[in-house]
């Protein structure tokens, strides 16, 4: 197992792997953008209704 792999297999997991980091970083960026902080008040000012 400690043959380096060369050729097309160690170009497909580089290949891989970057597109396994990319995604990665993208859906987090995705997640804390359209998070929002707090939710505002209720603007009619009446306490909100729970079941």
């Amino acid at each position: 197992m400690s043959k380096k792999l060369s050729g097309p297999a160690a170009i497909a997991g580089a290949i891989g792997s970057a597109a396994i980091a990319a995604a990665l970083l993208y859906a987090n960026k995705r997640k804390a953008k359209n998070r929002p902080a707090q939710p505002g008040p209720i603007p009619s000012g009446e306490p909100p209704q729970t079941d």
